[in-house]
């Protein structure tokens, strides 16, 4: 921290963050696939929450399989997992090949093309970790490709599912897919399953599930809905309250405008904090014992305008919990969960409680 800001400095905003809600929700996806192990989808700072104190919790959770997008984020907390593994989702670069044989004790490339199967193998061929195409049409080998893993050391073979999410004919035919590619392929493990894929029954399993949205409060199906806990809790300190005259429009191009006398309260948060324009007018914040209060007028860059209720007791200073639970927040805000969660800015002051 800046040597100016004091260590117990506090923002005007903050997130709150539920070590219990991760653990829980980490525990449930692990027990939809008993005879599988459980790792956990690290990549974009942990969705946002930081994946430093992801890592730390998970690890301590019994999670031995990490899953990062690049190996920038592998490097991160590479020096956090020595007893466990990082599977690097977006394979190898040339450009790569210094850091990942750095990082070769702890962390595997996921190869993703012929080029990068060539790349691996020129710079070695020490494990690695394989994705194929079964039909996302995204990264992955296709299934002509596979003769060219011959002599590979091949930890785990994954795919990904494209609509798990749904209930849909595209699920089996991928599942048939990777099946096929599990007997070709030599590997030590092979996984399939996302969020929503755990969902779909063991058939989908395999040995490794690699959960990313769901750990972090999205639902990824209607049987996860009431096993699944919010572990993201934005707050914002209110800065100022105005009194707004009947006639009065708040905010950029006036679109909210008072049809009697109302308290008007301003907080820090806006589109730096992945709080963006789709709450205008459809977001709400909550008191801290509960009572809704809806953001009225545009979000901007930084700041936030509430309606207080005529009751309120509220003054500046006092603290407002911003509804975030992500399947209200999405449809408040028009986003998906993954778009809410990846969002979140780095100047909140984040805090994990219990």
């Amino acid at each position: 921290m800046n040597d100016a800001i004091p260590p117990d400095f506090v923002a005007p905003h903050r997130l709150i963050l539920s070590r219990a809600a991760l653990i829980a929700n980490y525990r449930w996806l692990q027990a939809q696939a008993p005879g599988a192990a459980c790792g956990a989808a690290v990549k974009a700072d942990g969705y946002g929450l930081g994946a430093a104190e992801v890592v730390r919790i998970l690890a301590d959770a019994g999670c031995r399989d990490f899953f990062v997008a690049s190996w920038a984020e592998a490097a991160a907390i590479a020096h956090l997992v020595p007893p466990v593994s990082i599977s690097v989702l977006h394979g190898l670069r040339d450009a790569d090949v210094a850091v990942a044989r750095a990082l070769a004790q702890v962390a595997r490339p996921v190869l993703n093309t012929p080029v990068q199967v060539a790349c691996w193998l020129g710079a070695g061929g020490d494990a690695c970790d394989v994705m194929v195409d079964t039909g996302i049409n995204r990264l992955g080998l296709s299934i002509d490709d596979l003769p060219l893993l011959d002599g590979l050391n091949i930890t785990t073979c994954l795919s990904h599912l494209a609509s798990a999410d749904a209930d849909v004919p595209q699920n089996a035919q991928q599942l048939a897919r990777f099946q096929a590619v599990r007997s070709r392929v030599a590997a030590t493990r092979f996984s399939l399953a996302n969020s929503a894929g755990i969902c779909l029954g063991a058939d989908y399993h395999f040995d490794l599930i690699r959960p990313g949205l769901a750990l972090y409060g999205g639902v990824p199906r209607g049987e996860a809905t009431t096993h699944i806990h919010q572990v993201a809790f934005p707050e914002a300190q209110i800065l100022q309250i105005r009194t707004v005259a009947a006639g009065e429009g708040v905010g950029y191009n006036a679109t909210w405008v008072a049809e009697r006398p109302t308290r008007i309260a301003t907080i820090q948060l806006g589109y730096a904090d992945g709080y963006l324009r789709g709450f205008s007018g459809t977001g709400q914040a909550l008191t801290l014992d509960g009572v809704a209060i809806p953001v009225i007028g545009r979000v901007s860059m930084d700041l936030v305008t509430l309606a207080l209720p005529d009751e309120s007791e509220l003054v500046e200073g006092d603290w407002l919990r911003i509804d975030f639970d992500l399947a209200r927040a999405a449809t408040q805000s028009g986003l998906s969960p993954y778009e809410l969660l990846t969002s979140l800015g780095g100047r909140y002051q984040r805090f994990w409680a219990d």
